[in-house]
C-alpha cells in the first residue's frame, strides 16, 4: 500500500474494510520512521493510529490538502504530540505532504520534527509535545468560531496520561462555560503513560463521571473499531450545547504482539527484525 491521497469506498462495509488496512500502513510506517531515527513513540503511535485514520481518511474532517489554511475547515490538534509518527504519516496519506518526505524524520532541517509544527509542516494546526497544552488550544480554537459564527469544528486528540495536567481540567471548565458543541474530545485511553500503566502513577478511573461532572457530553467507544468510531465522530455534537468527549479505549502497542501492552514500547525502537515481524502481523508493506 504505497498511494496517497486515494478517495474511500462508497459502501460504509467496504469504507470500514479500507480505513483498517490504512489504519495498519499508519502503525508500520511510524514503526518505520522510529526505526530510521531511532527515536520515537512506538505504543502511542499503534494505539491512535484507527483514531487518525478514521478522521482524515474516513472523511470526517473537512480539510483540504491542497489549501491547508483553507478557513471553513475543521481543526485538529493533535495534543498528544509525541505520537508525531502516526499523525505524519496520516497527513501524508490524506495529500498534505509527499510520502517520500517521511524518509526525513528527525533528521537535521527536516519539516518532520520529533513533535508537530505548524511553522514547518502543512495540516498541523498547532505546535504541541509538551503535554496539556492541547485541549486549552483547541478550546480557544472553537471559541474563536463561535465568535466569529463559523461553522467549522475543532477535534482534539488527547493522551490518558495527558490528563494528569490540571490546564485539561481548567479548559473542560471554559469549554462547559461558553456551551462550545463545536468541540470534541478524543481520549486515547491505552491505559500506559511513560514508565508504567496509568493507575499507578495515577488513578483516573471512572474518568467518564470526571467528564461529564465538568459538562461534557461522554461516550465510550472502542478505538480500534471503525465502524463505531465512524458513527461517533459522525453524530457530533452529541448534546447541543455542550462540548462532547468520546474515551475511545485502546490498546497501547495495538497490532504487533511484542508490543501489545507493553509499558517499554511507549517509546520503543524496533529492530529491521522486529519491523518485519511487525509488517507480517500487520499485513502491510511500507515503501516510500
Amino acid at each position: 500500500m504505497t498511494e496517497t491521497g486515494s478517495q474511500s469506498p462508497n459502501g460504509f462495509r467496504e469504507r470500514v474494510v479500507w480505513l483498517s488496512a490504512k489504519a495498519n500502513w499508519i502503525r508500520l510506517s511510524a514503526m518505520t520512521m522510529t526505526h530510521h531515527a531511532r527515536l520515537g513513540h512506538t505504543g502511542g503511535d499503534l494505539s491512535a493510529a484507527d483514531i487518525l485514520a478514521t478522521l482524515y481518511l474516513g472523511e470526517v474532517l473537512r480539510v483540504d490538502p491542497s489549501n491547508p489554511g483553507w478557513p471553513q475547515r475543521d481543526r485538529f490538534v493533535m495534543s498528544k504530540g509525541h505520537c508525531s509518527g502516526a499523525f505524519y504519516s496520516t497527513l501524508a496519506q490524506r495529500g498534505f505532504f509527499p510520502l517520500a518526505q517521511l524518509r526525513t524524520f528527525m533528521d537535521p532541517l527536516s519539516m518532520l520534527n520529533g513533535h508537530p509544527d505548524r511553522n514547518k509542516l502543512p495540516g498541523v494546526e498547532a505546535n504541541t509535545g509538551p503535554l496539556g497544552h492541547g485541549l486549552p488550544i483547541a478550546v480557544g480554537m472553537a471559541l474563536a468560531a463561535r465568535i466569529r459564527h463559523e461553522t467549522w469544528r475543532v477535534f482534539v486528540l488527547v493522551g490518558d496520561g495527558e490528563l494528569q495536567e490540571g490546564s485539561n481540567w481548567e479548559a473542560a471548565m471554559a469549554a462547559q462555560q461558553y456551551g462550545l458543541d463545536n468541540l470534541t474530545v478524543i481520549v486515547d485511553r491505552n491505559g500506559i503513560q511513560q514508565g508504567d500503566f496509568t493507575e499507578n502513577t495515577i488513578r483516573m478511573e471512572p474518568l467518564a463521571d470526571r467528564w461529564t461532572s465538568f459538562g461534557f457530553a461522554v461516550k465510550e467507544i472502542d478505538g480500534h473499531d471503525h465502524t463505531a468510531l465512524l458513527e461517533a465522530f459522525q453524530s457530533v455534537p452529541v448534546m447541543k450545547g455542550k462540548p462532547t468527549c468520546f474515551i475511545a479505549r485502546t490498546i497501547k502497542g495495538k497490532g504487533v504482539s511484542f508490543a501489545e501492552k507493553k509499558p517499554a514500547w511507549h517509546h520503543g525502537v524496533p529492530t529491521r527484525e522486529q519491523l518485519e515481524i511487525a509488517g507480517r502481523e500487520l499485513d502491510v508493506e511500507v515503501e516510500w
